[in-house]
Parts: structure tokens; C-alpha cells; sequence
């Protein structure tokens, strides 16, 4: 990590799914760099965890409940003084055919994924309108770009992600950015159980030209240069972050087989 030159002073910041992974990657990386952050996550005890760590505040919410969502953004805002930056990143993952895939999972991949990223800006956008210079990104994937078997659901999803980031930055220029981040095979605790096959990870660092699975880290310093000055003529944009990874193809292609060998033929 470089030393933190303040690239964000004074901001203040909300980051969903922010108790584990890329999340609290991101809680450091803008607190590092000189902004206060609320962190919110399902998981209370992991967001007061990482808020702990980062002298922020921490609030257990569910990015699927609108209004439990908008109440705790202004929570956020007001415990902060205001805000101005926005990481909506909370995210689940699956993997299944669409045959084999019951409409409950096919709503809760996109509920969490997709309206739970509209539910978080919806709610922020009062905050950032009012102060005139807000910086919002999205966390998309680059199985929205590149999508694979047995991702029917997160693919769509995060597809719908990029797309909403643009049409964002669209409707709220100049007072707003809003970019997306891509990333790669991430170790995180949603690529977990995918990374314990046997074969999978040295199948993923043969595939990625930068030669490793990617870190939390990884994706963090990408999410601080958009919400830094330094991304200032930069808006409606999905930035992949993989180490190279679809330039080979899609991210998790030919894994549908290996991690569900039980799926359709």
C-alpha cells in the first residue's frame, strides 16, 4: 500500500457490505486516505467490527429493506456530518443452472446484487445532491460483462449494475460521478467455497496474466481513485479489475462443471 497523502480529506463515507472483503478493504483505504466511514452490513457484528477499526460508525442493515436502508443512511449522514461519498457494494453469489434454479434464489441474487444498489444510492441521493460534489461507486463484476455458465442470475444482476451506474451519472452530472468497479476473482469470503475446489485456484492464476488471485486491496485502491480528485473528469464508467482475466474469456468459465457436477448435462 502507498502512504495515504489525504486523498479524500474531509469526505465522508458510507460503504454497504462493508464488514468483510472488499467492503472493509474499501472502510480502510478512504479512512486511511482522511475520510470518516459509516459501515454498513447484515452482519452486525462485522460491521461494528470493521467501524471499530476505523474509528467509524457501524450499522447492521439489510440492503433489501428500503426502508430500514434509507433510515440507516441518514444515520450515517447524521452521525458523519453529511456525505459525500457512496460505495454501494453489498453482494451475494450463487451458482446454478437456470433449470435447476428456483424463482426464490433467482429474486434474492437480485434483489441483494441489484435493487439492493438502487436501494442505497435511492437513499443517499438527498445527502449527495445537497452537497453538491458526491461520488458514488458501484460494485458490478465482471461476470456482468463476461458471463459464464451457472451465472444466469449474479451475471444479469451485475450486468443491470453497470447499467444503472451509467444512466446515474447520466441523470445527476454535473453535481454527482457515479463509475462501477469489475473485479476478478477476488479472494474474498463470497469466492470462498469456489476457491477450496480442488485445482481451482492454480486453474484461475493460469488464466490471469498479473499472475495471482486478486486481494480486497486490489479493488480498494481502484474504488478510492474514483472517489478521489484525481478521477475528477471521470463518470459512467465500469472499470474491470482482474488481473487480466477476460482477456482469456470469462471469469469463472468451464467452473459451472467442476463445481456442480451434478448440474444439467
Amino acid at each position: 500500500m502507498l502512504r495515504p497523502v489525504g486523498l479524500v480529506d474531509g469526505h465522508r463515507a458510507l460503504v454497504t457490505g462493508g464488514g468483510s472483503g472488499i467492503g472493509r478493504a474499501v472502510a480502510h483505504r478512504l479512512t486511511a486516505e482522511g475520510a470518516r466511514v459509516a459501515v454498513l452490513d447484515r452482519e452486525g457484528d462485522r460491521a461494528a467490527a470493521v467501524a471499530s477499526e476505523v474509528d467509524g460508525i457501524g450499522i447492521k442493515v439489510d440492503v433489501t429493506d428500503a426502508d430500514a436502508l434509507t433510515a440507516a443512511v441518514d444515520e450515517a449522514a447524521s452521525a458523519l456530518g453529511g456525505l459525500s461519498i457512496v460505495h454501494a457494494n453489498a453482494g451475494i453469489g450463487t451458482m446454478n443452472a437456470v433449470g435447476e434454479m428456483p424463482a426464490w434464489e433467482w429474486r434474492k441474487i437480485v434483489d441483494v446484487n441489484l435493487t439492493g444498489v438502487f436501494n442505497t444510492v435511492h437513499a443517499a441521493l438527498p445527502h449527495l445532491v445537497g452537497g453538491g460534489d458526491g461520488r458514488i461507486v458501484c460494485t458490478a463484476s465482471i461476470s456482468g460483462v463476461r458471463p459464464a455458465e451457472g451465472e444466469s442470475a449474479y451475471a444479469a444482476a451485475k450486468a443491470g449494475v453497470a447499467a444503472f451506474t451509467a444512466s446515474l451519472a447520466l441523470e445527476y452530472a454535473p453535481a454527482i460521478r457515479a463509475n462501477a468497479v469489475s473485479p476478478g476473482m477476488i479472494s474474498t469470503t463470497l469466492t470462498a467455497p469456489l476457491l477450496a475446489v480442488p485445482g481451482i485456484v492454480d486453474r484461475m492464476v493460469a488464466k490471469t496474466p498479473a499472475g495471482r488471485i486478486g486481494e480486497p486491496e486490489d479493488v480498494a485502491d481502484v474504488v478510492l481513485f474514483l472517489c478521489s480528485d484525481l478521477s475528477r473528469f471521470v463518470t459512467g464508467q465500469n472499470i474491470t479489475v482482474d488481473g487480466g482475466m477476460i482477456l482469456h474469456g470469462s471469469g469463472v468459465d468451464g467452473l459451472y462443471r467442476i463445481y456442480r457436477p451434478d448440474g444439467p448435462a
